[in-house]
């Protein structure tokens, strides 16, 4: 489906998000782990999320709601049902690698599968650890369906991400889980730790390395979960507002989470006028408010040691920096081509399309020059981070610029479009 766009003026008012897509994932794993009753408000509406919570009922956990909790009865360590079909992650893969962690522990077969896009993308790098663990996991070239069977007891281990993922980390520590001795995860490279503080794992130090230990002694229980706000939906909004003449937005309950913020910080660092308040704790997890106003921004130099920070954001980051004064460059992101299409490629190629002056590399990109094509159609490439970062372009540009494929947004937020039209001022 193609969307046409015209020029936004400006943007007001307030906004709030469902919850955050990371954080609800991990809160259905959990109260679904658990043994007795759990609750989850602000759930995200994401299709992902409701891939993990459908592989769960197939698991045999219950589900219900009460006005607009969500109430789930958990099965307990040993208390999952062998699934009757194939396990459908869908696009998720943050669905498929826990699950992976999660299933090696089960005394039944199961095999996962996704949608095109997810089969694509590398699983070896979860595979790895999980049978260094002793899992017994078939796959075919790395990719999807992935096949796991129960086997010998899972050992421990001590395992060095060799990439900065944060999926690859949780399935280790879920898995570890079920283990009496302590496994322990090496992070070189910060990454999102949703994981650890909603299971409240210890966490060592050494080398300027962090270490998180994960044994069957943190197995969680049942609890009451408050869900903060998307902010990497936020992201989208708030270069929006940046960049749209006498505007000013407030978003309402949002993550806060350090390892998630980090475009903030860089978006400060271009002059963008951000203000962080009312901060406040759930499940460990940081959240608060937002108050973004227009700004001139200024393109900066990004440090390669943020990057796993930003990953997912660098689509909208690159539409503030179309529109930044001087030229726009980034590295050291290679993990983009292994994300729901090749972001890269698909940042490049849509770029162009308004003949800016685009340089693609193997590990990132640069943009310079002036927009000559205001009424571009931008491919979304089925990935809806792509699509709505550059739905938030063709608005800027207006001049009828469209979309192609932009069904995909509801992936993450399927109510991206109306909460548009709830600020358009």
């Amino acid at each position: 489906m193609k969307k046409l766009f015209s020029k936004i003026k400006s943007v007001k008012g307030e906004l709030s998000f469902a919850g955050d897509k990371s954080i609800s994932h991990r809160a259905i794993f959990f109260s679904s782990m658990s043994k007795g009753k759990s609750r989850i408000q602000n759930l995200s509406l994401s299709e992902d999320v409701k891939s993990t919570k459908k592989i769960f009922e197939q698991l045999g956990v219950k589900f219900s709601y009460h006005n607009s909790e969500l109430i789930i009865e958990g099965k307990g360590k040993t208390g999952f049902n062998a699934p009757k079909n194939f396990l459908d992650c869908g696009n998720s893969g943050t669905t498929v690698r826990l699950l992976s962690g999660l299933l090696i522990a089960q005394n039944f077969s199961s095999t996962l599968i996704g949608d095109e896009s997810l089969s694509k993308r590398p699983m070896q790098r979860v595979i790895e650890p999980l049978q260094l663990m002793c899992g017994k996991i078939e796959s075919t070239n790395s990719n999807l369906p992935l096949t796991i069977f129960p086997g010998n007891k899972l050992k421990n281990i001590e395992y060095t991400l060799p990439v900065a993922s944060a999926q690859v980390k949780s399935a280790v520590l879920i898995a570890g889980l079920h283990i009496q001795d302590d496994t322990k995860v090496i992070e070189k490279f910060i990454t999102r730790d949703h994981t650890e503080r909603m299971l409240e794992l210890p966490i060592e130090n050494r080398d300027n390395h962090k270490i998180i230990l994960s044994s069957e002694k943190y197995y969680p229980e049942p609890k009451d979960y408050f869900i903060p706000g998307d902010v990497s939906s936020s992201a989208f909004f708030i270069v929006l507002t940046l960049l749209s003449e006498n505007s000013v937005v407030l978003i309402r309950d949002v993550s806060l989470n350090p390892t998630r913020t980090g475009f903030i910080e860089i978006l400060k660092h271009m002059n963008a006028k951000i203000l962080i308040d009312n901060v406040r704790y759930s499940s460990n997890e940081p959240y608060g408010d937002i108050l973004v106003k227009s700004s001139d921004l200024k393109n900066i130099v990004i440090e390669n040691d943020i990057i796993p920070n930003i990953i997912d954001e660098i689509p909208i980051l690159s539409v503030a920096g179309v529109f930044a004064e001087g030229s726009f460059e980034i590295r050291n992101c290679k993990e983009l081509r292994y994300k729901e299409s090749d972001r890269i490629k698909s940042i490049c190629e849509n770029l162009k399309m308004l003949g800016l002056e685009v340089q693609e590399y193997d590990d990132g990109f640069s943009i310079d020059g002036e927009i000559k094509n205001a009424s571009a159609t931008f491919n979304s490439f089925g990935d809806h981070r792509i699509a709505m970062a550059f739905s938030v372009l063709a608005m800027l540009v207006g001049n009828n610029s469209s979309v192609e494929g932009i069904e995909c947004v509801s992936i993450s937020n399927p109510k991206f479009f109306e909460q548009v039209e709830s600020i358009n001022g």
